[in-house]
């Protein structure tokens, strides 16, 4: 019978020590992960549940944010602040009612007009009939035996069809429930009325001062970044509104102050918003132009200036320090797009923000001294 060296008689008791801990902590992680994962899956079932209440009150907030340096300096002059609250609504009032019936009129001619302007545009697309009969021909040829009973056209269903589908979310975008608008401007009302007692009362739920100090700098800084990202790219969208609405005077395209303000706001959802204008200025050339080659030179010249916007003109003017991430503005985009729909996508933008500074603040790079 040998002797066991003291190596061999130790490795036994080091792995049954080691391996549960190892286990324990694989566990343990796991189910830190997987509460994670439920609360994410619950909180994004809640806000598509509570979006009926969410999403004004959100919009509000945003808007509040956005609003909320005015505010200030009116209260610094000596008006009430239910005073200036109450002016910045009826202003906001004002201009959505004017957007609407800038755009009114432009549809409502259409509507009237649908019949022939069914006509109209199929005879000026005759020039898709032979790429269409190519297509046909290629499907024929490569699945004989399958069902060839649907015809592949552009007939005037096919073309109804997705602008209903585009202009079934305006629509609800522009003129929203009754009920979601009362709430977003009496949630908008209160909040611009009492900014001060809300962050103050904000800032007293946290005992400890190190904890207040970091609220006060992310409301400060949520605000600031804010108002300064939406006042400089609304600056520039507003020339190119009127851009777009010159041009399309000199064109010749009727209603050019409606797409002027049409331009002005789908400017501000990313992607989806100039996407939009293209299509619908195009749509109007192809109404109201005899030729398709005419109806194209209103949306080029768009996608021209949108060109020189994006890629010159708002990088120089906003700087570094607002610049946002293409991915990180693309995913916010479909994320409160898929979720809240055409208001979502507007709101991906400041929510985005917010949540930039916020995570900035909460995870930061370098703790900065307190003062004492």
């Amino acid at each position: 019978m040998g002797m066991q060296s003291p190596v061999e008689g130790r490795r036994p008791e080091i792995a049954e020590d080691a391996r549960p801990s190892s286990v324990d902590d694989f566990w343990r992680m796991a189910a830190r992960v997987a509460v994670v994962g439920i609360f994410v899956l619950l909180f994004g079932a809640f806000l598509v549940l509570a979006r009926t209440v969410l999403l004004p009150v959100t919009a509000a907030f945003v808007i509040g944010i956005m609003l909320g340096p005015i505010s200030d300096r009116a209260s610094a002059r000596g008006i009430p602040q239910w005073l200036s609250a109450l002016v910045l609504i009826l202003f906001l009032i004002a201009a959505m009612n004017a957007l609407v019936v800038l755009l009114a009129a432009p549809v409502s001619d259409w509507v009237g007009q649908a019949p022939e302007i069914g006509a109209r545009i199929k005879d000026k697309l005759w020039m898709l009939d032979y790429p269409l009969q190519f297509l046909r021909n290629l499907r024929d040829t490569l699945n004989p035996g399958g069902d060839h009973s649907a015809p592949l056209d552009f007939g005037l269903s096919n073309l109804i069809q997705p602008a209903l589908s585009l202009l079934t979310p305006a629509i609800g975008f522009v003129t929203p429930a009754i009920g979601q608008l009362l709430i977003f401007f009496g949630t908008l009302f209160f909040f611009l009325s009492s900014r001060a007692q809300l962050r103050h009362g904000v800032v007293t739920l946290f005992s400890d001062r190190a904890l207040r100090l970091r609220m006060l700098r992310i409301m400060h800084d949520a605000e600031s970044n804010l108002t300064a990202y939406f006042t400089t790219v609304g600056a520039i969208y507003f020339v190119e509104g009127i851009c777009v609405g010159v041009a399309s005077y000199f064109i010749g395209l009727p209603n050019a102050a409606a797409w002027g303000a049409l331009t002005f706001v789908l400017s501000f959802i990313p992607y989806i918003g100039p996407g939009v204008v293209v299509l619908v200025l195009f749509g109007a050339g192809l109404i109201h132009f005899p030729s398709v080659t005419h109806a194209l030179l209103a949306p080029a010249l768009y996608i021209g200036l949108a060109t020189i916007e994006g890629n010159f003109i708002t990088p120089t003017i906003v700087g570094r320090r607002l610049t946002l991430s293409p991915l990180a503005v693309f995913l916010s985009l479909v994320f409160w797009a898929w979720l809240w729909g055409p208001v979502g996508a507007f709101l991906a933008s400041p929510l985005l923000i917010i949540g930039l500074v916020t995570t900035s603040h909460v995870f930061p790079h370098a703790e900065p001294a307190l003062p004492e």
